[in-house]
């Protein structure tokens, strides 16, 4: 490791293989906290490269717990986290949305690192008992069209880092990482990001894979469709900016969209939106990511229509009652 470090620290990068190799020894356990912490700071200090993010995500997928849910063409929607703006969580209450509109869903997840509520966090607190069996896993699709994947339960590497991170509390190149290796390997994904440089890098990676997808931006930082600026979409290859109200949204302040202070705070909102009891600002931040991801699926769709099924899902109560199942299955 002291070799690979004084490399990056001559402002060096790592191959595809390299990198590969590295991952997989960390996973393994062959360097220590302190190593692994520096290791993750470097890549706080400069841009990781597509090279390296594709070497780690093999190393990832190589090592990941298999679970074959390709029968059922899922979605995956999720941001990279590290945005620093500590939202509700509005990638996971779209999941939920989108599968209310009749669309399988695998959710990738793991507990915040840099926020008070992941996925993981909101999903526990509803008694949810994270699993690995993909019996159970299959029912909760057939059930309610959603699957929750814990990712420490299937990739060893987020495992062994998970004490870092924590302990760190910033970004690290494991955010980025996340999107990438759902186990189920989705066949759709919606991906949000916090830059624009990381859109661009996530624009290379997805191209060389089979999964179509979209990556969006709010311009002022939000790694999701936050509704409180104008927001990049890119679909496989094309680019476009969206303002708020184009698409018939009222602009939102940043202190409407908060997670609050405890998690317990953040799945009362979580809960909230999916009774359609939610503020204008969380139901619109909701139904603007589950749209898009609805338009990935079906690309043949104008994104007003799109809209309208998301609206259509907390409104009738379906997002609702697919959480209920699939509390009912998975707790």
């Amino acid at each position: 490791m002291k070799q690979i470090l004084y490399k990056l620290f001559e402002h060096q990068y790592l191959g595809r293989e390299e990198a590969r190799e590295i991952l997989q020894n960390i996973a393994q356990g062959k360097y220590n906290d302190m190593q692994v912490a520096s290791l993750i700071t470097v890549f706080l200090m400069r841009n990781i490269s597509v090279e390296e993010l594709s070497g780690f995500r093999d190393a990832l997928l190589e090592m990941r717990v298999p679970v074959d849910l390709e029968q059922y063409e899922p979605i995956d929607i999720v941001g990279t986290g590290g945005d620093g703006k500590n939202t509700f969580n509005i990638s996971t209450a779209a999941c939920f949305t989108v599968a209310g509109a009749g669309f399988p869903v695998v959710k990738h997840g793991n507990y915040g690192a840099t926020s008070v509520s992941g996925a993981s966090n909101v999903m526990e607190q509803h008694g949810v008992k994270f699993t690995n069996d993909t019996d159970i896993l299959r029912r909760s699709m057939e059930a309610c069209n959603m699957a929750y994947l814990h990712a420490p339960f299937f990739s060893p590497a987020m495992k062994a880092v998970a004490p870092v991170r924590k302990s760190l509390a910033v970004r690290t190149f494991f955010n980025m990482l996340g999107p990438l290796v759902n186990p189920a390997m989705p066949a759709y994904q919606l991906l949000g990001v916090y830059n624009l440089p990381l859109l661009r890098l996530y624009n290379y990676t997805y191209q060389e894979s089979n999964t179509r997808f979209a990556v969006v931006h709010s311009l002022d930082g939000y790694d999701e469709i936050s509704l409180t600026d104008d927001f990049k979409v890119a679909i496989c290859g094309t680019e476009k900016i969206y303002a708020p109200e184009s698409l018939g949204f009222r602009r939102c302040q940043e202190n409407e969209l908060s997670g609050g202070e405890t998690v317990e705070e953040a799945a009362r909102i979580f809960d909230q939106v999916l009774e359609n009891k939610a503020t204008e600002a969380q139901t619109n931040a909701i139904v603007a990511n589950a749209a898009f991801a609805i338009q990935v699926i079906c690309p043949e769709k104008p994104v007003e229509d799109c809209i309208a099924l998301a609206k259509e899902s907390l409104e009738s109560g379906r997002a609702y009652q697919v959480l209920k199942t699939f509390m009912e299955i998975n707790s």
